[in-house]
């Protein structure tokens, strides 16, 4: 995992009613390294892929999805590691991305993914801080994903549609 990424397991409360999830307490000191300025929300259709993009002045975001499931990535350019995470709605975790990584997501499945994210900085309409790269750029080739320099996929230009191996 490249340093700085933080996984954290949320616990789902279910009942006869349906179920209840705590995304965001301010004393998970395990994950929460930084004040949260800001929440979003949003929704991925089937397929579709929002990458490539980083921020150069300190953004951190934190990402959960509620509904749905993506594959979530952060790509360090210096090192060309790639950590790859999945995320579904059915089993909740917060994922802290520190923003001088390139990441972005897929959305996996047949139904639309529902993401929640928190970040650091409040969204500067006027100056973002946001550096984009195309979803397909063939120059993130990564050298190990998530440790591994056997997985199939290394060495090559990062495919966001490579067939799930076996």
């Amino acid at each position: 995992m490249l340093p700085g990424i933080v996984i954290k397991p949320l616990k789902k409360y279910i009942d006869e009613r349906g179920f209840f999830v705590e995304i965001m307490r301010k004393d998970w000191n395990d994950i929460i390294k930084d004040e949260i300025l800001q929440a979003n929300l949003s929704i991925t259709y089937p397929n579709i892929v929002r990458a490539w993009h980083k921020h150069e002045r300190g953004q951190v975001d934190y990402f959960i999805c509620i509904k749905g499931s993506i594959k979530l990535c952060a790509y360090d350019d210096k090192t060309q590691e790639l950590t790859e995470i999945i995320l579904t709605g059915e089993n909740p975790h917060m994922v802290r991305i520190p923003g001088h990584y390139w990441h972005g997501f897929k959305a996996l499945g047949i139904e639309p993914a529902i993401i929640i994210y928190f970040v650091n900085k409040l969204y500067d309409y006027k100056n973002p801080d946001e550096i984009r790269r195309p979803w397909n750029d063939p120059t993130i080739v990564p050298k190990s994903i998530n440790g591994k320099k056997d997985d199939p996929r290394c060495n090559k230009p990062w495919d966001w549609f490579y067939p799930p191996h076996k």
